[in-house]
């Protein structure tokens, strides 16, 4: 049995909402806290940098689509929406990972990549994580 802490938030003048704000954008949060380490242990710096500095406008631009998508009223525009920031997401993705590959060397498409790979799948660990278990009635019947 898995025992939950609670963290009681005292006398703090903060946004109690500030915790699920860092939850939500942790991959975001992770991109550039890594910066310091990643340039100091000698890794391709421009390669860091595209990666990085692309994930973080992608990652935006993905969340404002999406938004537009939830507020849109026609079915049709919802659906357009949503298809556009899934493959724009990967399409995006792709150049940037070309771009430092192309922009400096070998090395720099790599760690490009393994930027957006590590970034990608925080944020989706998360979005499972937040989302949480499925509604009774969306779940199949057994």
């Amino acid at each position: 049995m898995l025992a939950r802490a609670h963290v009681t938030h005292s006398g703090s003048s903060g946004d109690p909402h500030a915790g699920l704000l860092l939850a939500r954008y942790l991959d975001v949060v992770l991109v550039i806290a890594s910066a310091p380490f990643v340039l100091l242990a000698g890794m391709p710096r421009l390669g860091y940098l595209v990666g990085a500095g692309g994930w973080i406008v992608i990652r935006f631009g993905v969340e404002f689509v999406k938004r537009r998508a939830w507020n849109a009223t026609d079915t049709r525009t919802r659906a357009i929406l949503h298809t556009t920031a899934i493959l724009g997401r990967v399409w995006l993705v792709a150049l940037v990972v070309l771009a430092a590959r192309f922009g400096g060397h070998t090395k720099d498409g790599i760690t490009a990549a393994l930027v957006v790979l590590a970034a990608f799948t925080v944020e989706l660990v998360i979005s499972f994580v937040m989302r949480g278990p499925l509604p009774p009635a969306a779940r199949r019947p057994s």
